[in-house]
């Protein structure tokens, strides 16, 4: 767990790296205790993630994106990386949706799948916490680019986003 805080030098001039930066912004002006991390790999999955920081998969808060029909808004949930989203529940509360391709998630996010914060939108989209991401006392959210993440819990997840908690996955395999 030595990884940097910051992108390799000389990379902070692209886009990506400057999602980063901008989401370590808003974390320090909202008064986050836990700067983002910088991992030596990429984690575009929540496993990857896992992997890379040693925790569960279920740990890791995995921000799901979709287009909702009706207003071709971005819809976010923010689920645990061990839970599957359920699209109906999803439809349930929101209106219709669909899955949204990865010029959708860049354009309405900023981020790029695989990177997707669950704070720091380009445009404000609808978001939904799962509440089985509650079970954990740490969890860990993308914060911006693959390689970036930062330190959580399931309170300070809906602080900084101000969403509702719902429960919008499958039931769990058993």
């Amino acid at each position: 767990m030595s990884e940097p805080l910051t992108p390799p030098p000389g990379a902070s001039d692209d886009a990506p790296h400057q999602a980063f930066a901008a989401v370590t912004r808003l974390l320090a002006e909202q008064g986050h205790p836990h700067a983002p991390r910088w991992l030596g790999v990429p984690a575009r999955t929540a496993q990857e993630a896992a992997d890379a920081l040693g925790v569960s998969v279920g740990q890791i808060a995995k921000s799901v994106i979709f287009r909702r029909k009706t207003d071709e808004v971005a819809v976010l949930v923010v689920t645990s990386g061990d839970r599957r989203v359920d699209e109906k529940k999803v439809a349930a509360l929101v209106g219709p949706i669909g899955r949204a391709d990865a010029d959708f998630v860049k354009s309405r996010t900023g981020f790029s799948i695989g990177g997707v914060s669950p704070v720091g939108h380009a445009s404000r989209p609808v978001t939904l916490l799962d509440a089985d991401l509650a079970r954990f006392e740490e969890i860990w959210a993308a914060a911006g680019h693959p390689n970036g993440v930062f330190r959580l819990s399931f309170a300070d997840l809906q602080r900084l986003t101000g969403a509702p908690v719902a429960a919008v996955v499958q039931a769990p395999a058993t």
